[in-house]
């Protein structure tokens, strides 16, 4: 009896099937490698131009001589290297924590609510932060520094994503919509809470809640850098480490469990790493909308939904986007710097549109 044709098929059918996986993971990797490059291209560029313009190679020479490598190319003007040191690479490097904190807590709070359009201030750290930093800023008075503001939107931010996390919790679970619709209900709150802080403040202190709402780096100092940095860090690397379980979490709840996921403990761990990333990013640099909506988004378009490779490239694109936007808000128009939060929300809305649109016309429409 000849053999049927179709045995062929299905012993070639493994290689098949494995072909096709690795196309994704080679994409996510070279991904990864050109949106590390570009933030670093971009680092340098950023950190060279001003009023005191430094060519890039010279700002490359200045870092190089700092860990003892001389390529004799060293910044020429005469307060250049003072200029990159003081006000420039503190500017650049917190851009680049913030928007790689942003750009992570973003993808991650897709992958826990299963939803691209998720982003760290559905759990309220954004608008907690805002009421903390307002607070501040309006007991305090012109006694207030910008530590004791960073402090209050720090913790404020934290305060209020476990509040919405204690509300939505319903014997001993926590469902997704319950999550959701509790921090809309004290995001309102917030908003509520910020309006009557923002009236009764002075208009010293009411001029300087609107500009902290709006977002700047503009005063970016190494102190500063060095309370994020461990902070983003240690929240990016956590949520690298926890990657494989959300990609189980999204083959849906039941399946993870039968694959031995804590769906209860992986939710509580993503909500604290995203309040702890975000918190941190937006305590000195104010609110920074759309980063960690739209960046999550295009790499998931690029590289696919495996979080394994979503969340690194995320916070290497999150920090090259971030750079970017703080070069152009502070290049833009001449002797002005441009509130970075209201560039990203300027560029990022309807750019986030068109791909929304790009999205449902591939599906078939509108519905």
């Amino acid at each position: 009896m000849s053999r049927p044709k179709s045995e062929p098929a299905v012993a070639a059918s493994p290689k098949d099937s494995r072909a096709p996986r690795s196309h994704p993971h080679r994409r996510g990797i070279l991904l990864i490698i050109f949106l590390s490059i570009g933030a670093l291209v971009a680092g340098v560029i950023a950190a060279g131009i001003g009023q005191v313009h430094i060519p890039p190679l010279e700002v490359l020479g200045s870092v190089l001589n700092r860990i003892g490598v001389d390529i004799g190319a060293m910044p020429s003007h005469p307060q250049g290297e003072s200029t990159l040191w003081i006000v420039r690479f503190p500017r650049v490097v917190l851009a680049l924590l913030v928007g790689a904190a942003l750009a992570t807590a973003g993808g991650l709070m897709q992958g826990v609510f299963g939803n691209p359009l998720a982003e760290p201030s559905i759990i309220g750290v954004s608008a907690g932060s805002a009421v903390g930093a307002a607070t501040a800023i309006v007991v305090g008075g012109a006694l207030i520094s910008g530590w004791t503001v960073a402090a209050a939107a720090f913790l404020a931010g934290l305060a209020t994503t476990f509040l919405v996390y204690a509300l939505s919790r319903s014997g001993g679970r926590t469902e997704v919509v319950t999550l959701v619709l509790t921090g809309v209900a004290v995001n309102a709150v917030a908003s509520a809470l910020l309006a009557l802080l923002t009236f009764m403040a002075s208009t010293a202190a009411r001029e300087q809640i609107v500009f902290w709402q709006l977002g700047s780096l503009n005063g970016a100092t190494w102190h500063q850098v060095a309370i994020v940095a461990p902070l983003a860090l240690a929240g990016i690397g956590a949520s690298i480490v926890i990657a494989r379980k959300i990609d189980l979490l999204s083959l849906g709840e039941r399946a993870a469990r039968h694959l031995g996921v804590n769906v209860e403990q992986l939710r509580i761990i993503a909500v604290v790493l995203v309040a702890i990333m975000t918190a941190s990013g937006v305590a000195f640099t104010g609110i920074i909308a759309f980063v960690g909506l739209v960046v999550p988004h295009l790499v998931r378009m690029i590289a696919g939904p495996g979080h394994r490779i979503l969340l690194p490239a995320s916070a290497v694109g999150g920090a090259l986007v971030l750079v970017l936007a703080d070069l152009v808000a502070r290049t833009l128009v001449e002797n002005a710097d441009l509130p970075l939060g209201m560039l990203t929300s300027l560029v990022g809305g309807p750019f986030f549109f068109y791909l929304l649109r790009r999205t449902r016309a591939r599906q078939g429409g509108w519905a």
